[in-house]
């Protein structure tokens, strides 16, 4: 029991800092853990590890949101809470975007537990014959997205093949860990040079005790609804994240752009981005199928995993996510009140820098791997601006995953 209690506490704690610190992905950190997992397996066992992995995993998904808003610096997971908790950081409301997430994030622990039956036993049943025709779902849903694009249909299949394209050669490069390179060029990079360039200044943000900081019941009720029908997609479909199931909700219920639907938006990220988590755990002890890092890190722990684990799990889920929420609101609190005092200019110049030398120290040892992560990243980069200075939606941009999973299965 101490072990397990331990486990949980370091969880949240290495949770906290991937959430925090931009680059660093839950996925990086799992593979880093695997590495020297028969080192820590001396000393501890592989249950343990587990409840790590799954505390860290979870607490992740309730902190990202905060450099995403604050600093412009998402992974693939928050990307789209750019949009509009950027808007509202800029009238001195970052604070109320990341509380309406984390809003999103707290419900998605009782979601979870809902689809947690529907995927231990319908799920099963149903997943070969999906696997049949998991090409053909996935350029529907692909389809669906692009055409999406009110105006610019045909710049959005231009960026979503040229990001294909990109991803395709990325993963075939003799780099250590490619998608490093590409996601944060793609999604990152792009974001924070476009913020330097305009010389974005941050007003002094607000701050208000929870209980005034409300969403009405329809929200809670119409954002919880898109959330039910996105999030599962993801827990098994191959090369959907959690953008691309947040704008399948969004779609779905005629999200706009009023102030109101802009809460509801940003409580319907914070939703999935929990939800595909938790659920991406079920999904491996239901179709032995891995869709996260942290699934990925667990199947490798556990090649398989019992019913008994699984709720483990689940109540590591729940108790590591009750806590996050509160740790998330105090460190919320206290960056909405200090981040005006800094100019914007030099924190993106800084965070720029930290992901760079994170690409240089994690994607290869060798000097010509190094060189390939360089050129990733910026070719990446370079096409996320292209995006951003064309008005299209940047979840096209993850072709770079969609194209070559489609691929893989068609051919």
């Amino acid at each position: 029991m101490i072990q397990i209690i331990i486990a949980i506490l370091l969880g949240l704690i290495a949770g906290t800092i991937t959430g925090l610190i931009p680059g660093i992905h839950i996925n990086l950190l799992a593979v880093m853990l695997l590495s020297i997992s028969s080192l820590l397996l001396q000393y501890t066992n592989s249950l343990t590890l587990i409840i790590f992995i799954t505390s860290m995993a979870i607490t992740h998904t309730f902190l990202d949101f905060i450099p995403s808003i604050f600093l412009g610096a998402p992974d693939e997971d928050s990307f789209l809470s750019i949009l509009p908790g950027h808007q509202l950081l800029l009238k001195g409301r970052g604070y109320f975007s990341i509380i309406f997430t984390l809003y999103g994030s707290i419900s998605a622990l009782f979601i979870i537990l809902i689809f947690a039956p529907l995927f231990i036993y319908i799920l099963p049943l149903i997943y070969p014959y999906i696997q049949k025709i998991m090409w053909i779902i996935l350029i529907l849903i692909s389809a669906y997205l692009i055409t999406s694009e009110k105006d610019k249909k045909l710049w959005a299949l231009i960026i979503f093949l040229l990001a294909g394209f990109l991803g395709i050669a990325s993963l075939n490069l003799n780099i250590k860990e490619p998608l490093l390179p590409l996601l944060t060029g793609l999604f990152g990079a792009s974001n924070l040079l476009i913020s330097i360039q305009q010389k974005t200044k941050i007003p002094e943000q607000k701050t208000a005790p929870l209980k005034k900081i409300k969403l009405s019941k329809k929200s809670i009720i119409k954002s919880s609804i898109a959330s039910l029908i996105a999030s599962p997609f993801t827990a098994f479909l191959p090369g959907l994240g959690a953008s691309q199931a947040a704008l399948i909700g969004k779609q779905f219920l005629g999200f706009k752009e009023s102030m109101t639907d802009q809460r509801e938006f940003l409580f319907l990220l914070g939703a999935i981005n929990t939800i595909v988590m938790g659920l991406s755990c079920i999904a491996l002890y239901s179709i032995q199928k891995t869709r996260t890092g942290a699934a990925v890190a667990i199947s490798k722990l556990i090649p398989e995993l019992t019913f008994p684990n699984l709720i483990i799990i689940l109540s590591t889920i729940i108790i590591s996510g009750i806590i996050s929420f509160f740790i998330a609101v105090q460190i919320s609190k206290f960056t909405a009140k200090n981040i005006h005092k800094i100019k914007y200019s030099k924190i993106s110049l800084i965070i720029l820098f930290i992901l760079l030398l994170i690409i240089l120290i994690f994607s290869d040892f060798t000097l010509q791997g190094k060189f390939l992560a360089l050129l990733v990243f910026i070719i990446s980069a370079f096409l996320g601006i292209f995006t951003i200075l064309l008005g299209i939606k940047r979840m096209h941009l993850m072709g770079c995953l969609l194209v070559p999973t489609i691929l893989f299965y068609l051919l």
